[in-house]
Formats: C-alpha cells, sequence, structure tokens
C-alpha cells in the first residue's frame, strides 16, 4: 500500500540523484576543460567532445528534475490525501511514460557505452588517431556512469509505479 512516506521517499530520492547527476555533468566539464587546455593533446580534444556534450545533458536534466521534484512531492502527497483519483488518472499515467523512457535510455546508453568501448579497442594502439581513441574513451566513461545511474533511478520508480498501482486497483 502506498503512503505519504513512499512517495516522500521516492521524490526525494530523486532529487538526490538529480544533484549527482549535476555533480557528474560539472566534474566531466571540468576534466575536459582542463584536458583541452592543461594538457592540449589530441586525445584530450577528442575527449573533450563527449566529456562536454553529455555533461550539459546531465547538468540541464539534472537541474530540471531538481527543480520539479519538491512540487511533484507535494502534488502527490496531497493526491493521496484529497484527490484519489489523480494518482490513477494523472501521476500513474506519467510514471508509466517514465518507466519506458527508462528503458529507452538504457538501450541508447549500451548502444553508446559498446560504440565508445568498439573505438577505444580499435583506436588505442594508433598513435597518430589519438584523438578518435579519447573520443571512443570519453563516450564509454560518460555512457557506463549514466547507464549506472539511470539503473537506480530506474528501480525505484518501477518500486513506486507498482506501488501506485497496488492502490488504485
Amino acid at each position: 500500500m502506498l503512503t505519504k512516506l513512499d512517495i516522500e521517499k521516492y521524490f526525494i530520492a530523486e532529487k538526490q540523484e538529480s544533484l549527482v547527476f549535476i555533480i557528474i555533468g560539472i566534474t566531466a566539464l571540468i576534466i575536459s576543460l582542463i584536458g583541452l587546455f592543461v594538457y592540449k593533446t589530441q586525445f584530450w580534444k577528442g575527449a573533450a567532445i563527449p566529456f562536454i556534450a553529455i555533461a550539459l545533458l546531465q547538468i540541464i536534466v539534472g537541474y530540471s528534475v531538481y527543480i520539479r521534484s519538491d512540487e511533484d512531492r507535494v502534488r502527490v502527497v496531497y493526491a493521496l490525501d484529497m484527490k484519489p483519483d489523480e494518482l490513477k488518472n494523472v501521476e500513474l499515467p506519467r510514471m508509466d511514460i517514465v518507466n519506458k523512457k527508462f528503458i529507452i535510455y538504457r538501450y541508447v546508453e549500451i548502444l553508446l557505452l559498446v560504440v565508445g568501448l568498439v573505438i577505444s579497442i580499435l583506436y588505442s594502439s594508433k598513435i597518430n588517431n589519438q584523438f578518435v581513441f579519447g573520443i571512443g574513451v570519453a563516450l564509454a566513461i560518460q555512457a557506463a556512469i549514466m547507464l549506472g545511474t539511470d539503473y537506480f533511478a530506474e528501480n525505484r520508480a518501477l518500486v513506486y509505479t507498482n506501488l501506485l498501482k497496488q492502490l488504485v486497483k
């Protein structure tokens, strides 16, 4: 049975993980900028591309989830007491969409991880293609991090969704 505590825990964890996304994104930006401006190698010029691109995505998504989490938490707790139909008609369909998106994210992240690893392996010994090697390494690192963090977020969302489904039956 879904309780206020379950709702609170879900959205607080969502908010905390969004902070992790922001920190990971900022860290990746700093690492790529250090690589670009301090080391100035072809490897770092290549690595900066996926590090920066994915870091910006992590920061934007993390920030938007961070801002939205408290409002969602309050809305759902209120609905539990005052508008139980909203849980069935709004929150459950929203979570079904969230869970479907996690499946897409997982496959995209696995694809990016594999592509990054393949590029890294193919170009690891090619001295004249360190730029491409850097792209592969950074892409694999960022994809692995995203896959790991989304794994926990997806599991948390599935538990929350199942609690919602039990409640509306």
